[in-house]
């Protein structure tokens, strides 16, 4: 069993602490929160925009510590989830590692590639195992895109576009773009790492986009360039308005089908294939957050690398959404 402790008690932490429950060979062991109702496991006043509430939950089998160095002492918690604040993940994933502990760490990487070098360098120097939850490449909306691409059944990929959008959240101010990157690193990086994920770096990215407050880049939309005639793009922002909810999709393009999705359908993707029927695929998987779980906890559990979740392919990926924003800023193509 590997026991795993969570760094940070909100919306994700939430999340994830559910999601364990349903991890076969690892549970939550301990957790840490300043919250005293947290650790006395009320977690009604966390919400999130999708899985319900956080409720009240049951901790007398688990170690509530309220400091961080706390729960790095526990000898019996092998695996660190750090569910904190991007801006918190450089001090508190290095300061894991050097305790003895593989550590988990929740998108992106960090805001920066000198910092998510900084990890990478200490999950080396310490040798533990060092992973980041990109949950995307979990989805089963996303994992059929996979398969699809990887057993060639309809073809080559010939164009795709994924979309993400969300309203301006409530709370942002420009000050807040060195605690999360702002919505090109916090919210597109989601379909850059997909991409990726699905086809490699790209040669070079085009990007267009909105300038808000504080020159943030309030919306991009990118053509990732690939050899041959495969035309990649994606667009992710937050200038809907308030009443429009969260919405995220694709449309795949094979030579002989089109697979085409959006959250807001409420329906699973839908294939139309080059006979004219529309067909319902069955999707791989279930959950994408038990998903990424299970294959941390099998990670640490084999010993071998998880090659889904691996720190490199999180730095490629914020790489990637980096170069998108200074092709925006500087209205030109730039190399990757």
């Amino acid at each position: 069993m590997v026991n795993i402790g969570i760094v940070g008690v909100g919306f994700m932490g939430v999340t994830h602490y559910k999601a364990i429950d349903k991890v076969k060979g690892g549970k939550v062991a301990a957790l840490v929160s300043r919250d005293d109702k947290k650790r006395a496991g009320d977690w009604r006043s966390i919400q999130g925009n999708f899985g319900g509430g956080g409720g009240v939950q049951d901790l007398s089998k688990v170690s509530c510590y309220k400091t961080l160095d706390e729960l790095l002492a526990d000898p019996a918690v092998e695996l660190v989830d750090i569910c904190l604040p991007t801006s918190m993940h450089v001090e508190v994933s290095i300061r894991a590692l050097a305790a003895g502990k593989h550590v988990f760490l929740e998108k992106p990487i960090a805001v920066s590639l000198r910092d998510a070098d900084k990890i990478m360098a200490a999950a080396k120097k310490y040798r533990r195992q060092f992973m980041v939850a990109h949950v995307l490449r979990y989805f089963p909306e996303f994992r059929l895109i996979k398969e699809l691409v990887a057993g060639k059944e309809h073809g080559k990929v010939l164009a795709a576009h994924f979309k993400r959008i969300i309203s301006r959240p409530s709370w942002w101010d420009p000050q807040d773009l060195k605690r999360t990157g702002g919505p090109a690193i916090d919210l597109h990086i989601h379909d850059a790492d997909f991409i990726q994920f699905l086809f490699g770096m790209p040669k070079a990215v085009s990007s267009q986009g909105y300038i808000g407050r504080g020159g943030t880049v309030e919306y991009i939309n990118t053509h990732y360039q690939y050899p041959g005639k495969m035309a990649i793009s994606a667009e992710g922002g937050w200038l809907a308005q308030q009443g429009c909810p969260f919405e995220h999709g694709y449309d795949i393009y094979f030579e002989n089908a089109t697979l085409k999705f959006n959250s807001s359908w409420g329906e699973v993707p839908q294939l139309l294939t080059a006979e004219g029927k529309v067909r319902k695929p069955k999707l791989p998987g279930k959950d994408g957050f038990v998903g990424e779980l299970q294959d941390a906890v099998d990670a640490i559990k084999s010993g071998k690398k998880s090659t889904a979740l691996g720190g490199e392919s999180a730095r490629n990926s914020l790489l990637l959404c980096l170069k998108e924003i200074e092709s925006v800023k500087k209205g030109k193509r730039i190399a990757v």
